[in-house]
């Protein structure tokens, strides 16, 4: 994953410990997840960025969802705005990435409610699809970050990566599993696009 925005100030957190920073996002990230997942669509939720790594201070949280064309884009993008508005009240970000069923990368989550163009939007085609930016300028994904992201979390856990301690303890061991359809179909150990 590539931000095109510049640097990072690592002291955006104030005074929180990296431990607070690191808990709060992960907190938020599993109420994404558990809201996500629930949506006709929504295929594969992974996890990606410096969260899946021991970094004390992750600049965001970034999720990366798969979808297809039944998705419901505005309850998808509800949940990311609060995701990424809770994020906010740490002085971070949350960033929901979207790829189709073919892993091509769509774009993120809409930060705004109503669609339609404006000024400030970032996307090449701002209201082309509702509630999602297709800002590629700014971010893009590299195809195997796509395919085979770090930690999957739905619709089986899936870790490429070794997984830190507190993303196990705050994440995984609270991440609910169940038997769907979807996860009995794509297979225990190969994560559907």
């Amino acid at each position: 994953m590539e931000h095109r925005t510049g640097p990072h100030d690592e002291s955006q957190y104030g005074d929180r410990t990296p431990a607070e920073v690191r808990r709060t996002l992960l907190a938020l990230t599993l109420e994404f997840v558990l809201a996500a997942r629930e949506l006709v669509g929504v295929h594969r939720i992974a996890l990606l960025g410096s969260l899946t790594t021991n970094k004390g201070r992750p600049k965001d949280a970034d999720v990366l969802v798969s979808i297809d064309t039944t998705t419901p884009m505005n309850d998808l993008a509800r949940i990311g705005r609060r995701f990424q508005g809770r994020a906010q009240g740490i002085n971070s970000t949350a960033d929901v990435f979207l790829v189709d069923l073919d892993g091509r990368y769509l774009g993120r989550v809409c930060h705004y409610r109503e669609c339609h163009p404006r000024a400030g939007c970032g996307a090449r085609h701002c209201g082309a699809r509702p509630h999602v930016t297709d800002d590629l300028d700014v971010v893009s994904l590299d195809h195997p970050s796509i395919l085979r992201p770090p930690l999957v979390l739905h619709p089986s856990v899936i870790a490429t990566v070794e997984v830190p301690a507190d993303v196990a303890a705050l994440l995984l061991a609270r991440l609910p599993t169940r038997k769907t359809t979807e996860t009995i179909r794509a297979g225990i150990d190969a994560p559907a696009l």
